[in-house]
């Protein structure tokens, strides 16, 4: 795994930077291009699993491996919340391992895992996540605020979402590491900013926005104001297609009228809140499982196949749009 020592390196010059001060540059970049001979990429999706293999964290790794072995995927992306329930406290907590590279051992699993921070990683030591120390534990782990990968075809821009929600910042029920993001405002400015140019330079067929936060959900946290305020627009400006996330622990599919983005929600990763659904608008709500499960997508330069699978991997929902480009004309 070439691709790990590189993305070790980065992390260090990064990790610095980011505990340093906040500096405002552009969104850091990782080349993760299609290996297969056809050209087309596979991904994996989960998010809000890290507990200890506990409430079928274990069972939803079990047949991540069996399904990332059969369509031999080229990566994993987790949506956040990635450590329950506070995060992590330092480099050297067990509960890395114990979460992590002790449930995920599948053979297929051993890919690179890009990975965005949720609210419960504020909770607890963010440094502690974003720090090289954890590539040098398990060599496949990457986590970063906000973020690019370019796969070609496709290019995925991870953004971190916490700092948005204004709830968190007057919570005092638990505490957030805040450090690199204040002051918010210009933290928040930056990062639109960032996203905004990152979209309207990328040359991609496929744009996919991937973050912890719902922007639209029937699930128990409910659409994120903020985000739809902020984000929202330029994602729709720039013609993303689709924006999958975490949080609401759950499988989703939401498609809103006069949009061309999808909303994709896979939180699903341990523990799920059955029953808990609020209503939504049936021609929107293409699909919603409150169980655990995880998703796949299968992205090729005309074609995107979207799979929600449960915990006994039986797939759940399916989903694919083409796009034709001028050569295909």
């Amino acid at each position: 795994m070439a691709i790990n020592n590189k993305i070790a390196a980065v992390l260090l010059v990064v990790y610095t930077v980011v505990a340093a001060a906040n500096v405002a540059a552009e969104l850091q970049r990782f080349d993760h291009h299609p290996t297969k001979p056809d050209g087309s990429l596979d991904i994996m999706v989960v998010g809000d699993w890290g507990r200890r293999g506990l409430y079928n964290q274990s069972d939803v790794a079990f047949q991540m491996g069996k399904m990332g072995e059969k369509l031999d995927v080229d990566f994993i992306v987790s949506t956040g919340d990635n450590f329950y329930d506070d995060g992590l406290i330092d480099d050297e907590d067990p509960l890395f391992v114990e979460s992590f590279s002790q449930v995920y051992t599948a053979a297929s699993l051993q890919k690179q895992w890009y990975s965005v921070l949720g609210n419960h990683d504020y909770r607890g030591n963010v440094l502690a996540q974003l720090s090289p120390v954890l590539t040098q534990r398990d060599s496949k782990w990457l986590c970063l605020r906000s973020f690019i990968v370019n796969s070609g075809i496709v290019e995925f821009f991870f953004v971190d979402t916490t700092p948005f929600q204004d709830k968190y910042f007057t919570d005092d029920d638990h505490k957030y590491d805040w450090r690199g993001v204040l002051p918010r405002e210009e933290y928040l400015s930056n990062v639109l900013k960032e996203v905004e140019m990152a979209l309207e330079e990328s040359s991609a067929t496929w744009k996919i926005v991937i973050g912890h936060h719902t922007i639209f959900s029937a699930g128990h946290h409910g659409n994120t104001q903020e985000l739809v305020d902020q984000l929202l627009p330029i994602l729709e400006a720039k013609e993303v297609d689709l924006y999958i996330n975490g949080h609401d622990h759950c499988l989703q599919h939401i498609s809103i009228p006069n949009s061309q983005i999808q909303f994709l929600t896979s939180g699903a990763g341990s523990k799920a809140w059955r029953g808990d659904i609020n209503e939504w608008d049936t021609n929107q709500m293409k699909f919603y499982y409150d169980g655990q499960g995880f998703m796949t997508l299968r992205i090729t330069e005309v074609e995107i196949n979207v799979a929600f699978y449960d915990v006994f991997g039986k797939i759940l929902h399916e989903w694919s749009t083409k796009k034709y480009t001028h050569m295909d004309s």
